[in-house]
């Protein structure tokens, strides 16, 4: 029991909490206040979810939207506590539970009939309530993604797909809403299921660029005689680790050290300004890192690395 509620005690716990809460917030903002109205469906369980409800209408007993994606995500949550993890099934679970309720504490809050002035949707038009949908969820699915968590639904499906087919995620969500689109031709005519097809599209697309602007990191490598300078600052200073590597000028034929060295975008204007300030010659280039896989995380103190090294040797 201890072992189960020793994480509640962590600022890490709460902190990621928070942020799983303001996210899949967004996005229950975006399904009920775009997604809704417009009876857009793109490529999402939300947008399947309100297929279901049309069609359980029709038939004489309604379903709410709401429960129908509490229903749907619960089957979901299965597959991805077995074929992905246990940590991105935990907080998906906790993601995809609110998911519903939310969509509903924002029609208690903030009910459609007083924000649509006029037409059918918040927009009245298919386009503009396409795009604020997309920018939404998407921003919602990149935050979700980088503390390894989800919207639920077919983000679930775009992470089995991007675990075992080895796809961008952004693709991983269009290969699987796509599919999803095509449940519209039963309530839908034929263009509003084009313009879910390619607001789907649209959202691979933006959910890819909101992942790699979120997890950008540098690459930078420094050539310089001063390399000693730069080492002791990057480790010290910055707290991150860098490697050297021996060269030989292929025009001089001299022999340099490089140090290389993966920094966020704050701590690599830090360095450029010390090497500036401090007058330190050198060639240096840096390039964008989007993925970075192993034990990169949070920068920690020189003497923390030394003091767990001296542990295990002992």
């Amino acid at each position: 029991m201890t072992n189960i509620l020793k994480p509640l005690a962590t600022w890490k716990f709460w902190k990621e909490l928070i942020i799983m809460t303001l996210g899949i917030s967004v996005g229950a903002a975006a399904v009920y206040y775009f997604l809704m109205p417009s009876k857009l469906i793109i490529g999402s369980i939300s947008g399947l979810s309100i297929v279901l409800s049309e069609v359980s209408g029709n038939l004489g007993f309604p379903i709410k939207v709401s429960t129908l994606i509490i229903v749907i995500n619960a089957v979901l949550l299965v597959l991805a506590w077995f074929l992905i993890g246990k940590e991105f099934g935990l907080k998906t679970v906790y993601t995809a539970l609110i998911l519903g309720p939310l969509v509903d504490m924002w029609a208690w809050l903030f009910p459609i009939e007083t924000v649509i002035t006029e037409g059918t949707s918040v927009m009245n038009d298919p386009w503009l309530d396409l795009l604020c949908f997309v920018l939404m969820l998407s921003i919602s699915q990149a935050i979700l993604f980088r503390i390894n968590a989800s919207t639920g639904g077919l983000d679930i499906i775009a992470k089995i797909v991007n675990k075992y087919l080895h796809f961008d995620i952004g693709t991983s969500v269009t290969i699987a809403g796509a599919v999803i689109c095509c449940s519209a031709f039963a309530i839908n005519p034929f263009r509003l299921v084009v313009i879910g097809l390619i607001g789907t599209w649209i959202n691979g697309l933006v959910v890819d660029y909101f992942t790699d602007t979120l997890n950008k990191r540098k690459r930078v490598c420094i050539i310089s005689p001063d390399y000693e300078i730069i080492r002791d600052y990057i480790i010290n200073q910055l707290h991150r680790g860098c490697s050297l590597y021996q060269l030989h000028g292929g025009y001089s034929k001299e022999e340099h050290v490089e140090v290389v060295t993966l920094l966020t975008q704050h701590e690599y204007a830090d360095l450029f300004n010390f090497l500036k300030d401090r007058n330190i010659s050198g060639f240096m280039t840096a390039g964008n890192v989007s993925e970075i896989y192993g034990t990169w995380n949070a920068p920690r103190p020189y003497k923390d690395f030394e003091l767990k090294k001296k542990k295990k040797s002992e």
